[in-house]
Order: C-alpha cells, then sequence, then structure tokens
C-alpha cells in the first residue's frame, strides 16, 4: 500500500503514541489477580523480588572494637528518673528489654531526654524537640555516639501505642558505625 509522504509522516508518530498508550494501561483481569497474589504472598509484583526487610549489621571501621547496647532493666529505668509526658522505646522484639528509652513533653522545644547501657554503664541521651521529635523516628545525640531511628514500615498491630519495624544506627566518634534492626515503640 502505498501512502503519500504526509500520511506516512504521522503514521510512526500515532503508532508510537498507542504503543505508550498500551503499555500505560491498566492491567486485564487476569494480569490483575496474578499481581494481587504475588503481593499477598510477600512478593513484589516488580521483578519477583521479596520486600526488604531491614536486618542487622556487626560493627564496621572505627578503632575495630564492637559497639555494643544492653537492654535496660527496671532498676535502670527508675534510676534515670527521666521527666516526661510520653515516652519512647527501641528493643530487639516486643519480648526483649528496651535497649534504648526517652520521654518528653508534648508541643515543646525542651529536648527530651533518654538513656541507653554502654556495657555496664548508663549513659544519657537527648533529642531537641520534645516527644513530637521522636515519634516518626529521631536522631539522638550522647557523648561519643549519634543514635538514629528510622521507621522501616506500618504499626505492627492496633491499640494507642503500636510498635513499629525500625533500625537503630549507632555512630561512634571515631568512624564506627552499627545498624540494630527492631521496634520502635512511642505512647503512654
Amino acid at each position: 500500500m502505498n501512502l503519500p509522504n504526509s500520511i506516512r509522516a504521522l503514521f510512526v508518530p500515532v503508532t508510537a503514541i498507542a504503543f505508550a498508550l498500551a503499555a500505560c494501561s491498566s492491567p486485564s483481569d487476569n494480569e490483575a489477580s496474578t499481581a494481587t497474589s504475588d503481593k499477598s504472598s510477600g512478593v513484589a509484583a516488580n521483578g519477583g523480588l521479596p520486600p526488604i526487610q531491614p536486618a542487622d549489621e556487626p560493627t564496621r571501621g572505627g578503632d575495630g572494637t564492637p559497639i555494643e547496647l544492653a537492654a535496660l532493666g527496671e532498676a535502670d529505668l527508675a534510676g534515670a528518673r527521666l521527666k516526661g509526658e510520653l515516652g519512647c522505646s527501641f528493643a530487639a522484639d516486643a519480648a526483649t528489654p528496651p535497649i534504648l528509652f526517652a520521654k518528653g513533653n508534648v508541643a515543646t522545644q525542651d529536648p527530651a531526654r533518654g538513656i541507653i547501657k554502654v556495657g555496664d554503664t548508663i549513659a544519657p541521651i537527648a533529642v531537641t524537640g520534645g516527644y513530637d521529635a521522636m515519634v516518626d523516628g529521631a536522631n539522638f545525640f550522647s557523648e561519643g555516639l549519634q543514635l538514629r531511628v528510622a521507621l522501616t514500615g506500618a504499626a505492627q498491630g492496633g491499640g494507642e501505642s503500636p510498635p513499629r519495624p525500625a533500625t537503630l544506627t549507632l555512630n561512634r566518634a571515631d568512624g564506627a558505625r552499627r545498624v540494630i534492626a527492631g521496634l520502635w515503640q512511642c505512647g503512654p
């Protein structure tokens, strides 16, 4: 079929637009059900890879000594005498004691204060902005150590203060770094 040059010049762009629109259209019913079943089984529809889960990373860099935080006991928490309306804690999972605990007041720029336990020593930590600055993760500072809590997922369970998956990244002044996966929980 011989087409005039003016029509032939339009044919290529129109064809390209048609292919682009087809690629952007919604999947057929069969493709949609396959994508939904892949998501429900924990596999992402994009390439069949599972979602990234936060993982612990050992201490790297610095002078070679590991960064270790010990669990905080009831005596540690009571002895800290932290003041504030509400608190947040980081723990490896729901069944273990926290390794970081902080309290602060709502709607203030006063620092929220907390504690960690390095070996047998209780170390104070702080973040500017009170309780509100901690809810969605925070950067705490202590002598020679920065602690960054970053949320990695949605709340697990219901209630007033459900825990959320998070990572705690510890950066020591000598350049050492460690990442701990766990749960961040804030509330009363």
